[in-house]
């Protein structure tokens, strides 16, 4: 056993480039006089009954709360991945179960640091509300740490890839949804929500996260374009930007091919456009246009970046984005040095 450990530490230092050369007679001085022996687990057996109702019982406290359905489900769908991974029940488990999970995940499963927090953050949830209902006596993840992220700085699009953008529309839709994206600054969810009767000259109104509505706004562009788009609509879909029928049967369908189908009644089905389409919307406009890297949210950071730029106060900008905090509005925004040095001449005396 205590061989096996020292043959994968260096494997794993070989891989990663660094030079191995004496580390293993270091590792032997190093675990002479350690004893090295399989943990025993026969005792801990998991009790997946206890597990799927706890995991029950706090998904309908969370419902109480006032989640959202998708909030719920998808602590459901996460929380009950992890429980097969374990020998253990819930109660039962401890940090370094926790930790060693987590490394597994990230070292053989490879998913990204970020997904790693995100289960992390649903596993402190979970053990918080077992120790508040005093279902354990000591919360696990209390000694459990994040995994830290490298922040990477997002960029906004540039003024001359807006304008690439816009012109690489073909459709008066395609048009209509990259100037609302621009000017409210809205969510792709929160878009796709969107009710042609929630629309009231230049407000909008837009069910958020949480179930928490606001009113956005729409700049002279976006009304000019929604004031074209609708115009060739003479469906009854009530949504801004209805789903396709081909969407919702088949997919080889000849509608398909054409980027007009909204023009034509019985090609409009009845529901939304859900998320997926509108990434593949944007995601054509920005090959058409020659712009890297183009998603809906990069959309809503624009937004947020050019408002700020143009003296909306952070505050304010913090509300048209429906954030509770405006710590959340900060990483948004992509403000570059040179900004922040004339704002500093500006501001600070």
């Amino acid at each position: 056993m205590k061989e096996t450990i020292i043959n994968e530490i260096v494997r794993t230092l070989h891989e990663m480039g660094i030079d191995t050369d004496g580390i293993p007679e270091r590792l032997y001085i190093i675990f002479k006089d350690v004893d090295v022996v399989k943990a025993e687990t026969a005792l801990a057996v998991r009790d997946d009954v206890q597990n799927e109702t706890l995991l029950k019982q706090f998904l309908a406290a969370k419902a109480v709360k006032g989640c959202t359905k998708k909030t719920i489900q998808s602590y459901g769908n996460v929380l009950r991945y992890i429980f097969k991974r374990f020998n253990k029940t819930v109660t039962e488990w401890a940090p370094d179960d926790i930790r060693l999970y987590i490394a597994f995940r990230l070292t053989q499963d490879r998913i990204s640091k970020s997904f790693a927090n995100t289960e992390i953050r649903y596993l402190r949830t979970f053990f918080a509300w077992l120790f508040n209902e005093e279902i354990i006596q000591r919360n696990p993840m209390n000694k459990v740490d994040s995994v830290k992220v490298q922040k990477i700085k997002k960029k906004a699009f540039t003024d001359i890839e807006v304008e690439k953008l816009r012109e690489s529309c073909r459709t008066a839709m395609e048009t209509a949804l990259v100037e609302v994206l621009l000017s409210t600054g809205c969510r792709v969810s929160e878009v796709s929500a969107i009710q042609i009767s929630e629309i009231n000259e230049d407000k909008v109104l837009v069910h958020g996260k949480g179930n928490k509505d606001r009113v956005v706004y729409l700049n002279a562009k976006a009304q000019i374009a929604l004031t074209k788009y609708l115009a060739e609509r003479s469906d009854m879909n009530p949504y801004l930007f209805p789903q396709g029928v081909w969407l919702a049967h088949d997919r080889k369908a000849e509608n398909k091919q054409t980027p007009f189908w909204y023009r034509k009644p019985d090609l409009v089905g009845e529901g939304k456009r859900d998320n997926g389409a509108f990434e593949a919307t944007v995601r054509r406009l920005g090959k058409r246009a020659g712009v890297e890297n183009v998603h809906p949210h990069r959309f809503r950071r624009t937004c947020a970046t050019m408002a700020l730029r143009r003296g909306m106060p952070l505050e304010l900008v913090s509300k048209m984005l429906g954030h509770e905090q405006i710590v959340t509005t900060q990483i948004y925004l992509d403000l570059s040095e040179h900004e922040l040095e004339e704002a500093h001449k500006k501001y600070v005396v």
